[in-house]
């Protein structure tokens, strides 16, 4: 038995992404209520935890397993290989998703580049009026509200989800593409939607990087 096993087993049982902190904490605490059993690995550190991570990565790839190793804004889950998404899919069938039109991917673009933020900022960059876009944006899981500006009237700040890094493939903010990386690639858009959120899809891979690249540059115009 190694520690890669051991956290191997971890993943594949775990309903949601786990940190590192949170298996080196489930390794190290098995087994401290039964004596007779102990546990090898009661003593293993976080950055032990990280290198078996990397190794469990790397032997996937090598081996060409159906299954990857994902690091996500939350933590390390193991997931199916995109490779095989038209047969897993049959698995779990999901309605076609709606495409975000350009004003959306525009205003979504200025509130991630920029969050948090009030609609009147927002609507200064863009030129006109963003209620109905960021009504959109929030019933699909991309926008949320973030809480209250400090001044007067106290409006309303937003900012982007959980839902939202995942979506476009994540695990930060600071991976946030600037205005010279988009105009050579664009956000890969990878994550299903979850079942409890509509799902969306870009405008299209060039016209996404295009929108969101000429947000950046309005956003930053603005500081």
């Amino acid at each position: 038995m190694t520690l890669a096993r051991v956290i191997e087993a971890l993943l594949f049982s775990a309903p949601k992404p786990l940190s590192i902190t949170e298996i080196a904490a489930a390794v190290k605490s098995a087994g401290a209520e039964d004596d007779l059993s102990p546990n090898e690995f009661a003593r293993t550190t976080e950055s032990q935890v990280a290198a078996a991570l990397e190794q469990l990565k790397i032997e996937y790839i090598e081996q060409q397993r159906a299954f990857q190793l994902v690091e996500k804004a939350e933590g390390w889950q193991l997931a199916s290989d995109p490779a095989y998404v038209h047969w897993v899919r049959q698995l779990v069938p999901t309605p076609k998703p709606a495409r975000l039109t350009a004003p959306a991917l525009e205003t979504l673009a200025i509130i991630a580049y920029r969050q948090p933020i009030m609609r009147a900022d927002v609507e200064a960059v863009r030129g006109v009026t963003i209620e109905g876009v960021l009504q959109t944006l929030m019933e699909r899981g991309l926008v949320k509200i973030a809480g209250r500006a400090e001044i007067p009237g106290r409006p309303l700040l937003y900012a982007t989800t959980q839902f939202f890094l995942d979506h476009f493939g994540l695990r930060n903010l600071d991976e946030l593409p600037n205005v010279e990386e988009l105009r050579t690639r664009h956000l890969p858009v990878s994550a299903p939607a979850p079942a409890t959120v509509a799902g969306v899809v870009d405008a299209g891979p060039q016209s996404a990087a295009a929108t969101i690249a000429d947000a950046r540059s309005q956003s930053d115009k603005g500081d």
